[in-house]
C-alpha cells in the first residue's frame, strides 16, 4: 500500500498539480475536471423568514457577497467572505410565501401597501405565531398571499440570476426551497433547474406536502423540456421521515418509487449551518467521529421540551445501508444518493469560516449562546451561560463539485451523475476513484486520466462480479486558508445475514504514521490547539493525503458502499472564537475545539447491475 503525505509547500507539487487539475484560468475547461466550490442554499428577503428577522439584502446582494463584495447585515456591520470569491450559487429562497414581505418595501409590487401586511411581523414575535397569522390571511385573502405575489418575487429571483451568471468564471443556478413541514418535521428540498428554461412558479409545500408529488412535477417539467432536480436537507431533523422503508403515504416502497426517487433527488445535503446529517452517534457508536455538529433541537418546537429524539430514517449512512437492504431484497434501492453542502443562511450570505463566524437578527455572542449576559462584568460568573437551540449549529458547509468548466452545464451534470463532495466550510479538496486500478496508480505521471480509464469517480458503480477486491484511489488537498490535515479515511456498508453493516477504515495518516492493521486508525499525530488565542501546531499535519487502498474483507459476491471522510486536525469552534475574543471561558456545554472535515459521494460495488437506473 503506497503512502504519500506531504508537508512541505514544494514536495509533491507535479503529483498535486495533476490529482487537483485547479491551477487553471478562470475559461479553461479541461477533461479531468476541476473542483468548484459554492453554495446551493442561501435565502434573502424574498424568504418570509428572513424578511421577519429584519433582512432586506436581495439576490443581487448574495450574488455580490459570493463574488466577493461586502453586503449588509441586519444589525449593521458588513458581512465579506475573508477568503477567496465562490465559484457557483444558487439563492433558495422559501416557493411558500414567496415574497409576501418583501413586496411591502418595494413600491413596484403587487399588493404594495396592504394593510394586513404593514404590521404582520412586529419585532419578537416568535415564527409559530407568524406562520399561524400568515394562514388565516392565506384563508381570508388569498388573493394576496397567491400567485400574483409570488410570480413577482420569482421573476425578480430568475432576474438576478441571470444577471450574475458568468460563464466560465461565476455560475447562477435558478431555484428555490420546497419547505413541506407536517408536525414540524422536515422534509425540505432544494430544487434546482439546469439552465435559464424555468416555470412560471415554483412547485410549493402549498401545492402537496409530500415529496413525491414534487417528483411527478419535475417529471412532468422534464417532458416539457425543463431540466432540475431535488436536494433533501436537514434529514437530522425529520424525525425519522426522510429515509423511510415505507413511501410519505405509510405504502410499501416498490421499484417505481425508488427509481423515480433516484431520478429526481440524485444527491442529498451532507452538511449545512443547522448541523450535520452524515450519522448520529446511536446509529453508528463504533464511529469515534459521528458526534459531529449534532443538532439536539427542532427548528420549530421548544427546544427544552422537545429534543430530537429519532435519528434512524433522518441520517445519511442510515439511508445508504437502508438502499443496500432494500437491494440485497427486493433488486432495487431507492437511497444510491451523493452528498454535497450548503449553509441554509438566511442573511443572504454564508458563514464558511469559523473565525469570521455570524448569526442572524443580533449577530452577538450572547444571543448564540458563546457569552453569558454580564460578561463584561469581572465578578459575573460563567454559571450564566444558556445554550439556545442556535449554540449547537455550525458554520455553513460548502458544496463541491467536479466538473469540466464552471458553466451550469457542466456544474449541473457533475450534480447528476453525483461526482459531487461536501465539506463543514473549509474548501478541502477530495478525490475518489474505484475500480481494476493500477498498483501504482497514485504515482502515475497521470493518476486522475488513468482512473477515469480504468475505474469510475465518487458517485459511481462498480456492477460487474469481481473476483478481487477493487483498488481505490483517496486524495485531499487542504484549504490553504484553514487547518492541515489530519486524516483520510474510508466508510464501508453492507448487508450481512440481512442487517446492515459499517466500518470505519483509516486510509492515510498524517506526520509520516500509518493506520494499525488491527485497528485500522492512525496514531494521534501530536496535533493540539491553544484555549488562550486558538492558535494551533503548525508542524503537525498535512497539505495533501494521498493513498490506494483494497478492502481488506472484500466478498465478491457481497454488495457494498464506499465512501471517504477527510479530517483536519483539531481546531477553535466558532463559539470558542467569540468567548477568546470577549476573553471569557468558552461555553462549558459545547465542543470548545472540532475537527473541521469533507466527504465524498460514494461509490458502490453491485454484482449484479440494476435495472432502471443510470450507471
Amino acid at each position: 500500500m503506497q503512502n504519500t503525505t506531504l508537508n512541505g509547500v514544494l514536495a509533491g507539487t507535479f503529483v498535486f498539480l495533476a490529482m487537483c487539475c485547479v491551477i487553471q484560468p478562470a475559461h479553461t475547461a479541461t477533461p479531468e475536471r476541476n473542483a468548484y466550490f459554492g453554495d446551493t442554499h442561501i435565502h434573502t428577503m424574498y424568504s418570509f423568514d428572513a424578511f421577519m428577522s429584519s433582512v432586506r439584502t436581495t439576490p443581487d446582494d448574495a450574488y455580490l457577497y459570493a463574488k466577493g463584495e461586502p453586503i449588509d447585515h441586519p444589525a449593521g456591520m458588513k458581512l465579506r467572505i475573508t477568503g477567496p470569491p465562490l465559484d457557483f450559487l444558487m439563492v433558495a429562497d422559501h416557493a411558500k410565501y414567496l415574497g409576501v414581505f418583501a413586496a411591502q418595501i418595494e413600491p413596484e409590487a403587487p399588493f404594495y401597501g396592504h394593510p394586513d401586511a404593514q404590521d404582520l411581523v412586529p419585532r419578537g414575535t416568535p415564527l409559530d405565531e407568524i406562520v399561524r397569522r400568515l394562514r388565516e390571511l392565506e384563508a381570508e385573502d388569498p388573493e394576496f398571499m397567491g400567485p400574483i405575489v409570488w410570480k413577482y418575487a420569482w421573476q425578480k429571483i430568475i432576474d438576478a440570476a441571470q444577471r450574475h451568471n458568468d460563464p466560465g468564471t461565476f455560475t447562477t443556478f435558478i431555484g428555490y426551497e420546497y419547505t413541506p413541514t407536517p408536525g414540524n418535521r422536515h422534509l425540505h428540498r432544494n430544487v434546482v433547474f439546469r439552465g435559464s428554461r424555468v416555470p412560471e412558479r415554483p412547485f410549493s409545500s402549498g401545492d402537496s406536502l409530500d415529496p413525491e408529488d414534487l417528483w411527478n412535477w419535475l417529471d412532468r417539467l422534464r417532458a416539457e423540456g425543463i431540466e432540475a432536480l431535488a436536494i433533501p436537507h436537514n434529514m437530522n431533523q425529520s424525525d425519522g421521515l426522510a429515509f423511510q422503508e415505507v413511501t410519505f403515504k405509510g405504502s410499501p416502497i416498490d421499484r417505481a418509487f425508488a427509481e423515480k426517487r433516484m431520478r429526481n433527488e440524485p444527491i442529498a445535503e451532507i452538511s449545512q449551518q443547522k448541523g450535520t446529517s452524515e450519522t448520529h452517534p446511536s446509529l453508528s457508536p463504533n464511529d469515534e467521529w459521528a458526534d459531529f455538529q449534532i443538532v439536539q433541537y427542532y427548528l420549530n418546537r421548544t427546544e427544552s421540551t422537545n429534543p430530537i429524539s429519532v435519528f434512524k430514517g433522518g441520517y445519511y449512512r442510515d439511508a445508504l445501508n437502508t438502499g443496500l437492504k432494500f437491494q440485497a431484497r427486493s433488486g432495487f434501492n431507492p437511497y444510491q444518493m451523493g452528498v454535497i453542502g450548503a449553509s441554509d443562511t438566511h442573511l443572504s450570505a454564508g458563514p464558511f469560516e469559523e473565525d469570521n463566524y455570524f448569526s442572524g437578527r443580533r449577530n452577538d455572542a450572547v444571543s448564540r449562546g458563546s457569552a453569558y449576559p454580564d460578561h463584561a462584568d469581572p465578578s459575573a460568573s460563567w454559571e450564566g451561560f444558556w445554550t439556545p437551540r442556535q449554540a449547537t449549529h455550525g458554520t455553513g458547509g460548502l458544496a463541491g463539485v467536479w466538473a469540466e468548466e464552471n458553466t451550469r452545464d457542466s456544474l449541473y451534470d457533475a450534480m447528476r451523475r453525483r461526482e459531487t463532495f461536501g465539506t463543514s466550510g473549509p474548501r478541502i479538496r477530495v478525490r475518489f476513484f474505484g475500480g481494476n486500478l493500477p498498483e501504482d496508480v497514485a504515482d502515475a505521471a497521470d493518476p486522475v486520466g488513468a482512473s477515469y480509464t480504468n475505474g469510475v469517480p465518487m458517485g459511481g458503480m462498480l456492477n460487474a462480479p469481481l473476483e478481487k477486491a477493487p483498488r481505490f484511489l483517496v486524495w485531499a488537498a487542504r484549504d490553504p486558508n484553514e487547518g492541515w490535515l489530519q486524516r483520510a479515511q474510508i466508510i464501508k456498508g453492507w448487508v450481512e445475514d440481512g442487517e446492515a453493516q459499517e466500518a470505519v477504515y483509516d486510509v492515510a495518516c498524517s506526520d509520516g504514521l500509518s493506520p494499525d492493521p488491527t485497528t485500522h486508525r492512525c496514531p494521534d499525530n501530536g496535533a493540539r490547539v491553544n484555549l488562550t488565542n486558538c492558535s494551533v501546531s503548525s508542524d503537525k499535519g498535512a497539505v495533501m493525503l494521498k493513498d490506494t487502498w483494497t478492502d481488506p474483507d472484500f466478498e465478491p459476491a457481497e454488495q457494498a458502499y464506499y465512501y471517504v471522510r477527510v479530517l483536519e486536525n483539531p481546531s477553535c469552534r466558532w463559539s470558542t472564537w467569540d468567548a477568546i475574543r470577549l476573553g471569557i471561558e468558552p461555553n462549558p456545554d459545547l465542543p470548545a475545539v472540532h475537527q473541521e472535515r469533507a466527504w465524498s459521494s460514494p461509490i458502490w460495488y453491485q454484482p449484479q447491475r440494476l435495472t432502471g437506473f443510470k450507471q
